[in-house]
């Protein structure tokens, strides 16, 4: 059987921790900043931690262990 080949788009977008858990950073902080409050900006600054059930189909199609 083939492999499954990575999507590189995700790839390129996520990063995935030496314990499989998925960090992202948060949509809508590249530019426009005026305009959103001072905690939002503040707050989407640094990579977030993916939870639940979505994680392992990111793993997976990333082509870490699922």
């Amino acid at each position: 059987m083939p492999k499954m080949k990575t999507h590189k788009g995700l790839k390129k977008r996520i990063r995935i921790t030496a314990t499989g858990k998925v960090k992202f950073k948060p949509a809508n902080s590249g530019h426009l900043m005026s305009g959103k409050s001072g905690n939002r900006c503040r707050s989407m600054r640094g990579m977030r931690v993916l939870k639940g059930t979505v994680q392992a189909a990111i793993r997976n199609a990333v082509g870490g262990k699922a």
